[in-house]
């Protein structure tokens, strides 16, 4: 018989390492709030980028003439997220305006999490947050976003306050996705908020999805674009509590 204890510690980096994570943090929480311009929002994810996959800062000329030196040039400009191409720019409902603000963002976010401290716990968590505020259309407080959780536009997303998100979730928010106050996402669980005609992809219509507060869905569970989950309702199964 095992049973959670509720009083246990918290897991929490050393002094020294959380003052310099949160110091990373509000700088890039304090420039992304600076600039809004693509430009500049992509220098900034490519001097961060380049030191989190290089261990140096961004500068010096390529030599793009030496064949044995192309793998090292393609890691160092798809680095800048001016030389990458994601898959919602191809999509035809796509706000190029609205999604040109947060490519970088959105670049940042799939980098950040396949870097060597994306599973660093701690911090990621309150990097997500933090992008979460320049990229969603609403971010509540006390949010709690794990590894690899995947999205399409981001600025058609709205998570409320204490919502809980696992790990490799899918939120893809062509039509829009709203999730309420407490609301939690199981690991590996795809909400979609469009729907196509199954002989013809392309053919997209935009359906909102909505979970309401305190609803839970429980892992690997697909939600069609369109749909309404009420106010505390379990969709899928979770665990049972045992004594």
């Amino acid at each position: 018989m095992h049973m959670a204890n509720a009083t246990a510690s918290v897991p929490h980096p050393t002094l020294e390492a959380e003052e310099v994570y949160r110091r990373w943090l509000q700088f890039l929480d304090d420039e992304f709030i600076r600039h809004c311009s693509p430009e500049r929002r992509s220098e900034i994810v490519r001097d961060q980028l380049y030191q989190l996959y290089l261990g140096r800062p961004h500068g010096g000329k390529l030599n793009l003439t030496l064949t044995s030196e192309l793998p090292g040039n393609v890691l160092s400009m798809s680095l800048d997220p001016e030389n990458v191409t994601l898959e919602a720019e191809h999509f035809s409902d796509v706000d190029m305006k609205r999604f040109a603000e947060r490519k970088p963002l959105l670049w940042f976010w799939q980098m950040f999490d396949r870097s060597p401290i994306g599973l660093n716990h701690w911090l990621g968590i309150r990097f997500r947050c933090m992008l979460g505020r320049h990229l969603f259309e609403h971010m509540g407080s006390g949010v709690k976003i794990y590894h690899g959780v995947d999205l399409s536009y981001g600025y058609n997303l709205s998570i409320d306050d204490g919502v809980i998100i696992r790990q490799r979730a899918l939120l893809n928010d062509r039509g829009g996705i709203k999730i309420g106050k407490g609301a939690v996402i199981g690991s590996f669980v795809r909400i979609f908020s469009h729907s196509s005609l199954p002989d013809d992809i392309d053919h997209v219509k935009l359906t909102p999805t909505t979970i309401g507060a305190g609803a839970r869905v429980g892992s690997h569970e697909i939600l069609l674009g369109g749909t309404t989950v009420p106010d505390g309702k379990v969709v899928g199964s979770f665990p049972a509590d045992r004594a």
